[in-house]
């Protein structure tokens, strides 16, 4: 892990001017002066929607530089968000009133990096030396512990009573809910320069899909985790392990029996999820987490393009070229709008019929980088200070 580390800090150090590397790795970045490999300076915008902030709260010291893309979660009408050194927190989804905190003992120097990730009555989240806990979701209780053999900067996912961890080795780990004892695992080799960062899996009946670093994604039996059937994304072709980047980082999205996937090497691909056979494939696309509306699909590419997508076919319907080299998050869709972050601490609503801003807000002045999350028409937003808010359309 520290090899792999210290190779992509060494070629982040060497490409500083890159365009898909820029901030990355803890650089903020500078508004535009005429550089071409500066972040695009915003220009001002006519809201057609207003946007209501309901609320703020801190989830603790957030990620930082580390930039595993911390965000939070929604279930049950409330929000569990973790920061790697503020422990685990329940907030109240329409008020931001804290419900319930967990810190980990203080002896275990835990660094709670991935996560969480919520089902069956658990919160779960991972950390930085592969810890995994379990808590109890209504009480803050904490019920298990286990541990992977590497970093976990992924959210588990929770289902068909096993929860399930990526972590950061290339390695998917199902353990029991009840028990936290482990009942399989699954590994797909990692290349030696990748994008940082990972997300989580998503269930199906019967199935869980996963994206990988090599560009492709797997469906493997909830079971047993037997391989079902592999397809690629992207190719990891090129002169150079930077060119080779094809990472598919951000959580496959299932709509009905269709799987959308995204990767690093501007790539989108439908899926039929039962047989892995695609459906089409679009050259525009990016690490980050898509965005699913009813008729688009919403995608950042690795320069900060925003894409809508036709979700029938794959056709570009419209870009966004005013967040360039912002360092965009992944997109959420609410209502009939796009959400992202940037690089600044801005958050950006993109109209899905066109491509236009319809909004922007600031979160703290600090980088989101984690892909806001929808539920009950609300947008949470969690920046890397572990700062939350909550929006909602008026």
């Amino acid at each position: 892990m520290l090899l792999r580390s210290s190779i992509v800090l060494l070629c982040a150090a060497s490409l500083a001017g890159c365009t898909t590397i820029k901030g990355w790795f803890g650089g903020d970045g500078k508004k535009d002066d005429g550089k071409p490999n500066e972040p695009v300076e915003l220009t001002k915008i006519t809201p057609t929607v207003t946007v209501a902030k309901m609320w703020s709260a801190n989830a603790g010291k957030g990620e930082g530089r580390i930039g595993v893309r911390q965000g939070p979660v929604v279930a049950d009408g409330r929000v569990y968000a973790a920061a790697i050194e503020g422990g685990v927190h329940a907030f109240d989804l329409q008020t931001g009133k804290q419900v319930w905190e967990y810190r980990p003992d203080k002896k275990a120097d835990v660094l709670l990096s991935g996560g969480p990730g919520v089902g069956d009555g658990l919160v779960v989240v991972g950390g930085l030396n592969g810890e995994v806990i379990a808590i109890d979701a209504a009480t803050g209780a904490e019920k298990w512990k286990a541990h992977v053999p590497n970093e976990v900067i992924a959210a588990p996912v929770i289902g068909l009573s096993l929860v399930f961890v990526r972590s950061n080795d290339g390695r998917l780990t199902a353990l029991d809910a009840a028990t936290g004892e482990r009942r399989w695992f699954w590994v797909q080799d990692v290349p030696m320069l990748s994008v940082r960062g990972n997300d989580a899996p998503v269930l199906g009946p019967g199935y869980v899909f996963i994206g990988s670093d090599d560009g492709t994604v797997s469906a493997l039996s909830a079971t047993d985790g037997r391989p079902l059937w592999e397809q690629s994304i992207a190719q990891p072709e090129g002169r150079t392990e930077l060119d080779r980047m094809a990472d598919v980082d951000g959580t496959p999205v299932l709509d009905g029996t269709t799987l959308y996937a995204s990767s690093f090497k501007k790539q989108t691909m439908a899926i039929d999820a039962p047989s892995g056979r695609p459906m089409w494939s679009s050259d525009h696309g990016g690490a980050g987490r898509i965005g699913l509306g009813t008729e688009r699909l919403v995608v950042t590419d690795p320069t900060g393009i925003v894409f809508g997508l036709d979700k029938a076919g794959g056709s570009a319907m419209w870009q966004q070229d005013g967040l360039a080299r912002r360092n965009v998050s992944g997109a959420a869709v609410q209502g009939d709008y796009a959400v992202v972050g940037d690089f600044d601490g801005y958050v950006h609503w993109i109209k899905l019929e066109n491509g236009e801003f319809a909004a922007r807000e600031r979160v703290g002045g600090k980088a989101v980088k984690a892909a806001p999350v929808v539920a009950d028409g609300i947008a949470i937003v969690q920046n890397v200070n572990g700062e939350l808010t909550a929006f909602r359309l008026q």
